[in-house]
């Protein structure tokens, strides 16, 4: 089979790009012929498995004069938010995107194309393409897309409801799709996430245990990710009898704000360590080398930085986020997790300020169990493989 996957920006930069790299990995393997339209930078190089090429549509040129598209409005490179572009931006846009499906569609002739995020680019395709199936993937920024502003908005709707197929992470986004663009539930098909088994594994020899309790959060630097409650949080602890670490492991989403988390860092009793983004094998060891794994996040979809934590024996303290607990629950058993109740969320994304200290609070708290509660077997994450997302795909 001949396959096209798009994205509108960076593959195997954020959990979406990771989606869509993984998942060629998996077709790769089962043999099939594969091209990728992504938004790219000028200097940006990608390796892909043998017989994989990449067309790529790159910003910060003459045709697109300005940083890539991000579905996230703090991205972990410069970016450009959805919400500011102009209707030059939007053309400009759909021109570079469009050329490049042209080209594809006419020199590789895909038998299916798979769309990663319901939005303008997936518009754009299902506007222009016919006679081939167009799926499209929910990677739930999609969805607060479309609720924070009106670019395309209703556009947009009508082409997603037009797609053969809608892949969603967990069940209860197939409501949430319904209710935002109007589609067909009866077309949508949730198959969760996946994870490198190869990568993130327990580590042959496991650090001795000592004194230090090793914490570690992974993701963009950001309050929308809960990391300035997390140092507040720490700053609650009181265990006099042991020694706490924390690892920030990610790129700045904004450099503003970036500051400031440093400055909270730099006046937290525990000690902090911001070694960047790493790459796969490096957070692999991080994980190896941490005791638990935490994520305050205020909205996520399924968030594969706790699969992989668990994967690597971690025990997790993580925001109840909808759907989340129920989709653990049922493919991952075994594993030492605590959630934290969320404070109320406006504007899809963002804590309301009034209620932070509270939910601190209890963040804090659920970090003191975790603690107390010592090292646990592995978490049994069998079941979760992109494997198996890649056979559900292709059925």
């Amino acid at each position: 089979m001949k396959i096209l996957s798009i994205t509108a920006q960076k593959p195997g930069s954020t959990g979406s790009g990771v989606f869509l790299t993984e998942l060629v990995k998996v077709f790769a393997a089962g043999g099939h012929e594969q091209r990728i339209i992504a938004g790219v930078d000028p200097e940006d190089r990608y390796d892909f498995p043998e017989g994989v090429s990449l067309e790529p549509v790159r910003f910060h040129t003459e045709a697109l004069p300005f940083a890539i598209a991000g579905m996230s409005d703090e991205m972990p490179y410069p970016s450009t938010r959805y919400c500011d572009m102009t209707p030059e931006m939007t053309a400009q846009f759909e021109r570079a995107f469009g050329a490049a499906l042209g080209k594809v569609l006419t020199d590789f002739k895909p038998d299916v194309i798979l769309c990663h995020h319901l939005y303008l680019v997936t518009a754009l395709v299902r506007e222009r393409v016919s006679g081939i199936s167009v799926y499209g993937f929910c990677h739930n920024t999609d969805l607060r897309q479309m609720r924070k502003h009106g670019l395309e908005r209703e556009r947009i709707a009508a082409a997603i409801c037009r797609l053969d197929r809608i892949f969603v992470l967990r069940r209860d986004q197939i409501r949430e799709v319904q209710e935002v663009y109007g589609a067909d539930p009866e077309r949508m098909t949730p198959i969760g996430m996946g994870y490198n088994r190869q990568i993130f594994c327990p580590a042959e020899t496991k650090r001795q245990p000592g004194d230090a309790v090793r914490l570690i959060y992974a993701g963009k630097i950001t309050q929308k990710k809960g990391v300035k409650s997390l140092l507040r949080a720490l700053s609650l602890l009181n265990i006099p009898d042991r020694q706490i670490e924390l690892t920030c492991a990610g790129g700045a989403g904004n450099e503003a704000e970036y500051r400031e988390i440093r400055e909270l860092a730099e006046a937290c009793p525990w000690p902090v360590s911001f070694p960047g983004r790493l790459d796969q094998i490096s957070l692999a060891a991080a994980y190896n080398a941490s005791d638990i794994f935490v994520l305050p996040s205020f909205y996520e979809g399924i968030p594969l930085t706790v699969i992989e934590a668990l994967a690597c024996g971690c025990r997790v303290v993580i925001s109840d986020l909808p759907g989340v607990r129920d989709w653990l629950e049922e493919f991952v058993t075994g594993a030492d997790i605590r959630y934290v109740p969320l404070p109320p969320i406006r504007n899809t994304d963002e804590a309301e300020e009034s209620a932070l200290p509270a939910f601190e609070r209890r963040l804090a708290d659920a970090v003191a169990e975790s603690i107390a509660s010592g090292p646990v077997p592995p978490a049994d994450v069998s079941r979760v493989s992109w494997e198996r997302i890649g056979r559900l795909v292709l059925e």
